[in-house]
């Protein structure tokens, strides 16, 4: 195992746990008093989701670099599209559990799909094992956004 491999694998989880603590603070207070649809997975599949998640977009990043031979001119639109929905993805937890935004929170979460689908598409041709690491968190986050969706529509009184 190279130390590159390690970093770019590990970043992601870096968001993830400074995410954990203002989810874990809000989970039992401001989330469980909404509405949410039945189909709504329970708090303690959370962890083993992401954790999962993060480490197949953090290796798969780690594949798109090596590919192409580091921080080269190559890798700006498909490491920067990483980048983009990287930074997407740690801004949801602040914004939807941190600041009670669920229309913020789901505006963001739809831009955040466009950004993991727009990654997945810039990394095909480059590495396709890394592009399908990418899609059970695309697949997740589709699932997610159609529960932020509901939690929007199903609890107008608790709209900013």
């Amino acid at each position: 195992m190279s130390l590159p491999m390690i970093g770019f694998t590990a970043l992601p989880h870096v968001g993830g746990i400074l995410g954990g603590f203002i989810r874990r603070r809000e989970v039992y207070t401001w989330y469980a008093s909404l509405k949410k649809p039945s189909w709504c997975p329970p708090n303690g599949a959370f962890p083993v989701v992401w954790t999962s998640l993060y480490t197949g977009m953090g290796y798969g990043s780690y594949l798109i670099w090596k590919e192409l031979g580091g921080f080269t001119e190559d890798a700006v639109v498909p490491m920067g599209l990483y980048g983009l929905q990287l930074a997407l993805n740690w801004a949801s937890v602040p914004l939807f559990f941190g600041a009670h935004s669920q229309k913020w929170g789901l505006i963001e979460i739809v831009l955040l799909d466009g950004a993991i689908g727009a990654t997945m598409l810039s990394w095909y041709p480059i590495n396709s094992t890394a592009s399908l690491l990418l899609a059970p968190y695309l697949a997740w986050m589709c699932y997610t956004t159609a529960i932020r969706y509901c939690i929007w529509r199903d609890n107008p009184n608790k709209k900013e």
